[in-house]
This record gives structure tokens, sequence and C-alpha cells, in this order.
């Protein structure tokens, strides 16, 4: 798998002038390249994601890498150049999160998605690319710094963090029970630990195994337990669970294998009912 991706610095911030949310509009953009592009495949990626000649560049770099993803991958899968880039479009109001790869073999749009949407990221069309195939899984941060700019928001480092491990987790799950079930799972186990709301760590187990014998998965203890690990950790976190709730059911046709099954079209059905109750759910449960 070639070396990774993506995350920014405040380099280029320095030097030019930096929008503010009130001067960014609907489909305006803003674009993260990796630091060690050449200026040859810089013009490319540009050229492929249809930026203007004005667009808004930040430079990614392998530190920026290291600093967010060390905790969850190895040094050597993070590797020693930033090659990875991505379009932020600004999208309109009430649209959602959608996410396009490119040349992305390990993390999918499903989890980029799930994980943006954790991060509090909303009402964005996100394209990521490389000029070779890359794994993906460093792409996120520098999407969500990026996202920073463009909505003249600070988004906490612990969630940050915490969006970065959920991908990576769903990422190295989908190894075992493939990529589309990954994703499905994160999904459901979001809508049953928002409507049940567990007081305990069985509690919170049984939602797991029930999420995973509905969607036809087996999951091992240890993959039990680190499923169990980060819902505890998000609970703990100070995520604006109103707007999660609502990009996720923005997103919701984008978990394809979950909507597809019996289970899913039946969530569906249930889809308005519960979404007028998951604010008080949510709030009563991360209390």
């Amino acid at each position: 798998m070639k070396k990774l991706i993506l995350f920014l610095t405040l380099t280029l911030m320095l030097l030019l002038p930096i929008h503010s949310f009130a001067d960014m509009a609907e489909g305006d953009m803003i674009v993260t390249l990796g630091e060690n592009l050449t200026d040859q495949q810089k013009n490319n990626l540009l050229s492929e994601m249809n930026a203007p000649k004005d667009v808004q560049i930040i430079t990614v770099s392998n530190q920026e890498e290291h600093k967010y993803l060390g905790r969850y991958v190895s040094n050597s899968l993070i590797g020693t150049k930033a090659l990875s880039s991505s379009a932020i479009t600004i999208a309109p109001k009430g649209n959602g999160v959608s996410v396009k790869t490119k040349n992305i073999t390990w993390v999918t749009d499903e989890m980029y998605v799930n994980a943006l949407i954790t991060a509090g990221v909303k009402d964005a069309k996100i394209y990521i690319t490389a000029p070779v195939s890359v794994s993906g899984t460093a792409a996120l941060t520098g999407i969500i710094k990026a996202y920073e700019i463009s909505a003249d928001k600070t988004i906490p480092e612990d969630v940050k963090q915490a969006a970065n491990e959920e991908m990576v987790q769903t990422a190295k799950l989908g190894d075992s029970i493939g990529q589309e079930n990954a994703a499905a799972l994160i999904a459901k186990i979001k809508e049953d630990v928002a409507k049940n709301k567990p007081k305990n760590d069985q509690e919170l187990r049984n939602i797991i195994e029930q999420a995973a014998k509905e969607l036809k998965v087996n999951l091992t203890e240890q993959e039990i337990q680190k499923l169990m690990d980060l819902f505890n950790k998000l609970k703990d976190l100070n995520i604006d669970w109103n707007q999660v709730g609502d990009q996720l059911n923005k997103a919701k046709d984008r978990i394809s294998k979950f909507l597809s099954s019996e289970e899913g079209q039946s969530f569906l059905e249930k889809l308005k009912e519960f979404f007028i109750s998951l604010i008080d759910a949510i709030k009563s449960l991360f209390k």
C-alpha cells in the first residue's frame, strides 16, 4: 500500500489572504495539496478538481499526518510524504455531506461521511484524490481543517482525534467484515445508541452485537471491545449531537448496504419518527 496523504499546515495561510465565513458562499471551493507533490502533480490535481484559478490553497504536511494519525496507525503506514489532496466545496444549506474519491484504496466514501459528521462538518461536497494509489486515512484531518477555514469555526482537538480514530477503526474493521459492512455497522450502532441510551458497558455491548447480527456480520471479541471503547469516548466529547443526527439523516442514502437490507428499509420507514425524538434522546444520553 502506497504512502499516505494529507494534513494541513498553516504555511500558506500566513502568506495568502484567508476568506471569512461571510466571504464564502455556495459553490466556493477551498483546496488542500500535499506538500510533497511536484509542481506538475499539483497542476494536474487542480485541473482534475476543476479548481478556479484564484482558489484558496492550503499546503498539507507529513508532520500533520503524524500528529493526527500517530495514535491509530503505524509510522510506516503514514510514511514520509504528503501526497493526497482534496477539494471542499460549500454545498447548499441542508444538502449534507457528500464524498467522492479517486486513487483511495482503503477508506471508503461512506467511512469519510460518517467520520466527518462526527467531527461536525455539514453541507459540504468533498473530493479526495492523489496522483498515485494511497490508503486514504490521512485525508480526514486535512479536510476538517479546510472546513474550519471555510466555515470560520474551530472544531475541538479531541473531536478531531475522535473522528480520525473512528475512521481508522472503521477501515480496520472493513478488512475483516468488508468495507460496506463496516460503514453500515457504525451508522447502525449510532442509531441504536441514540434510541436505546445504554446505561453501562453491557447495554452498549448488546447494541453492538445486535447491530452486527442484523447486518449478518461476525465480530471478534477484540473488535467488539474496540467499538465499545470508541463509542464510550464519543459520549464524553463536546459533540453537537443535534447536528450529527441531522447530517446522518441527510447522508442515509450513502450508507448503501445497510439501507438496501431489510433492516435498513425498516429504518427508513422509522426515520421521521426517530429524528423527531432524536435530540431529546441524545441530550439525555450524553449529559
